[in-house]
């Protein structure tokens, strides 16, 4: 799980496209807290450490302990903007956590124990169905990402959700046991078995 971090922002008297583009002027990216039955806040962060931030990786499934002036609201990105051209962050949408709240978040998968797959060592390919997965779970225990192993698969065998542990809590959002990953037939490859099978018998 992601440790909680420390963000410092300002509170932004003006919203709209012309304070955002103030606040940009300054070197500072213009966001918004939102949820928890409270009004939205308009609040602004320094754009060189939002950059720093948003292209360490896990973003959207940090929690952040937003300090406003002194007043403290623990958040967790649920979207952002990024100037096409420049990369450099335009807008960031924080939602407000309460204490013991369930959450839905997008969490990556790490196929993981290659070594031990059968099929991969045999020519085949991995075939990526799913490089993340949605999951519901508690605000305070939201995962980096999720581990699935593709030990003891061979050519043509399927990965499915139901085969990976999951954090203590967590469920995925589709009620159904879908595919993340298969281990795909390599071009020209002829099975072993098969082969034995359809060669003439010696006289």
């Amino acid at each position: 799980m992601s440790a909680v971090r420390e963000l410092k922002a300002v509170a932004r008297e003006r919203s709209g496209k012309g304070g955002a583009r103030a606040e940009r002027r300054l070197g500072r990216v213009p966001a918004v807290i939102y949820g928890g039955g409270a009004d939205a806040v308009s609040i602004a962060l320094d754009a060189n450490e939002m950059r720093q931030i948003i292209f360490a990786g896990h973003f959207l499934t940090t929690i952040f302990e937003l300090d406003v002036a002194g007043s403290r609201t623990r958040v967790i990105p649920r979207d952002y903007q990024l100037d096409p051209v420049k990369d450099f962050p335009l807008h960031v949408d924080f939602m407000r956590l309460a204490e013991g709240q369930t959450i839905t978040v997008e969490v990556p998968v790490h196929f993981v124990d290659q070594d031990n797959c059968q099929g991969l060592k045999r020519g085949g390919t991995l075939n990526v169905v799913r490089h993340t997965v949605e999951l519901i779970v508690p605000s305070d225990q939201i995962p980096d990402a999720i581990d699935a192993s593709l030990a003891g698969l061979d050519i043509n065998d399927s990965l499915h959700v139901s085969a990976v542990k999951l954090p203590a809590g967590a469920r995925p959002v589709i009620d159904r046991d879908f595919t993340l990953a298969t281990i795909a037939v390599p071009a020209g490859f002829k099975d072993d078995t098969a082969a034995a099978e359809e060669a003439p018998a010696a006289s």
